[in-house]
């Protein structure tokens, strides 16, 4: 069996779209709860890699690590613009058809949706 998806979400995330998430039993842990405020990037993704964890982020410079090659263990990045509802339901949606697997050295992208 696949392993399931872990999200880490950086401190630009809402805590609304954690609790939705937890909610519906999908594991997540946050910058907040594991005392990674106010820290680089670089940190978050060190983080999000030894938890084996796909990072969620609106932070757009968190894509250049994919740019720039670095490994990661899967990326979403959310437009700042995406509200809390459209974040929950493609985040959802991700972790019910991708594998932790699928997602390494991948990025997807949450839209505001139209």
């Amino acid at each position: 069996m696949a392993e399931r998806i872990k999200f880490y979400l950086d401190e630009n995330i809402s805590r609304a779209v954690t609790e939705a998430l937890r909610q519906r039993g999908i594991d997540v842990f946050t910058a907040q709860q594991e005392d990674m405020l106010e820290t680089t990037d670089d940190q978050h993704l060190a983080f999000a890699v030894a938890q084996r964890c796909v990072i969620i982020t609106q932070n757009i410079d968190g894509l250049r690590w994919h740019v720039s090659g670095m490994w990661h263990k899967g990326i979403v990045y959310a437009s700042p613009d995406a509200s809390v509802d459209e974040m929950v339901h493609d985040l959802a949606l991700i972790y019910a058809s991708l594998s932790a697997e699928d997602m390494v050295g991948h990025v997807e992208f949450i839209p505001k949706h139209a």
